[in-house]
């Protein structure tokens, strides 16, 4: 019984953080990159998704305690993982201990942006361009939001590999490996739109 508990909670853990984590992040991403075009239209785009109907449900429900439930469970399962990358070398392995290893900084990067954000905007502030221009205006700043959105990615592409192995879609060797260069893309193409987004910004 513990152990199909544990292979359930694992298993909803791995579609959470796709859907609607991942599906989120790849949203926050495409938002964010309408700075490539100018302070008026990431202005824009920010505003559209403030007046979304059922803003705050969809933030709480859809959002934060998915997010939540996977950061802690993610806790858990980094702090009590074996990894033996070191020992055996394999490409899987070292994926299995950098997945580890960005999901710690990832929640750090997380708490972080929805700190400067999220918050700043419950007391007052407004989220905009320049709130933006004025945090990557320093340049620790600038290269930990590089630092926090390229793990970020990697963590969600990283974690679509596991997830298609845990829910039965990619079973044979060959479907996995297909399945690592689909990710490897996702993760490149989603790193370049989300470091432009935040160079638009400096």
């Amino acid at each position: 019984m513990a152990g199909n508990r544990e292979f359930n909670y694992r298993r909803l853990h791995s579609l959470l953080g796709v859907i609607p984590v991942g599906l989120f992040l790849c949203q926050h991403l495409v938002v964010n990159h309408f700075a490539t075009r100018g302070e008026a239209a990431f202005n824009d785009a920010a505003h559209f998704m403030e007046l979304l109907p059922f803003r705050y449900f969809l933030e709480i429900f859809i959002i934060f305690l998915p997010l939540l439930f996977h950061a802690i469970y993610g806790l858990y399962i980094a702090f009590t993982a074996k990894n033996n990358a070191s020992r055996f070398g394999y490409f899987r392995n070292w994926m299995f201990m950098l997945q580890r290893v960005s999901g710690v900084i990832t929640l750090a990067f997380v708490a972080w942006h929805v700190w400067e954000t999220r918050i700043q905007a419950a007391f007052g502030a407004e989220v905009n361009f320049q709130m933006m221009e004025n945090i990557l205006s320093n340049p620790f700043m600038l290269a930990w939001y590089i630092i926090g959105v390229v793990s970020t990615v990697f963590h969600f592409a990283n974690g679509l590999w596991s997830f298609c192995v845990s829910w039965g879609i990619t079973v044979t060797p060959k479907s996995q490996l297909i399945s690592t260069y689909v990710t490897l893309l996702i993760f490149i193409a989603l790193s370049v739109v989300g470091v432009s987004a935040l160079l638009a910004f400096v």
